[in-house]
């Protein structure tokens, strides 16, 4: 099975699968990762998990895939590549938070998605790649976005220029990844993040996600005004009178998840 979803209560687990091609894209999670966002929109959602049953998260577009595109005209290879696009936009606009747990690495669009995600946690030894370059390809899935806001703009030239891997201590010393854990640990530890939001006020996260990923693209003034509305809004709701009750109560608060 190339991918699947799993439904659990709180939370939805999407697994990429495809472990004999060390998890390239296929259609199949393409469709997993939309009905997952689709499904996160219903209250009892709090997190969504992407990972992967073999030992590699996501080795990126399959070469074959694209070498059977080269005839088809421009017109058609931009349709294909906009399925990828309009995905990496759905996790973004996701209104509970995605948490990648990576085991193995990442390479081309499977780095796309994994930077997409709110959270990232992997396992040792996990490596970080922008292979495109090796195969005289560029880089897709928002990824030169995404490593321009996240690095430094050399390491970001290095990994696109020269594909150099980049280890996961690397990407954790530098604030990308958010948690290293042995091998075959990374979604176990994606989980108790999961948990960890689903105790949380789900309207706020939601709110933050919003504030956070605007905030790359737009003037400091009009940041300032999309938190006064947002700090606003969120003042007066029922999650900041039982955040603010259960401090002052000194209690953990209970937020109906």
């Amino acid at each position: 099975m190339s991918a699947r979803i799993e439904d659990k209560g709180d939370r939805i687990v999407i697994w990429n699968g495809n472990a004999h091609k060390r998890g390239a894209l296929s259609p199949e999670l393409y469709a997993c990762i939309g009905q997952a966002i689709e499904m996160a929109a219903e209250p009892r959602i709090r997190a969504v998990i992407l990972t992967s049953e073999g030992d590699f998260f996501c080795a990126g577009g399959d070469l074959n895939v694209l070498i059977a595109r080269r005839d088809m005209p421009k017109d058609e290879r931009r349709g294909k590549i906009n399925e990828l696009h309009s995905l990496i936009r759905a996790i973004r606009s996701c209104p509970v938070p995605v948490i990648a747990a990576v085991e193995g690495g990442a390479a081309g669009a499977g780095l796309s998605f994994a930077l997409a995600c709110d959270l990232i946690v992997a396992a040792a030894g996990a490596k970080f790649t922008a292979a495109y370059v090796k195969a005289g390809l560029v880089p897709d899935g928002g990824l030169t976005a995404s490593l321009a806001r996240a690095l430094p703009r050399q390491l970001a030239m290095e990994m696109c220029l020269l594909a150099q891997p980049v280890t996961v201590e690397r990407m954790h010393d530098l604030g990308v990844v958010n948690a290293v854990t042995d091998k075959g640990g990374a979604f176990e530890a994606a989980m108790a993040l999961a948990d960890r939001l689903a105790a949380g006020p789900r309207e706020a996260q939601g709110v933050i996600r919003g504030l956070v990923a605007q905030g790359y693209d737009v003037s400091e003034a009009d940041q300032l005004e999309a938190e006064c509305d947002a700090m606003a809004h969120a003042t007066g709701a029922d999650e900041a009178a039982e955040g603010i009750a259960a401090f002052l109560e000194k209690r953990t608060p209970n937020y109906g998840g």
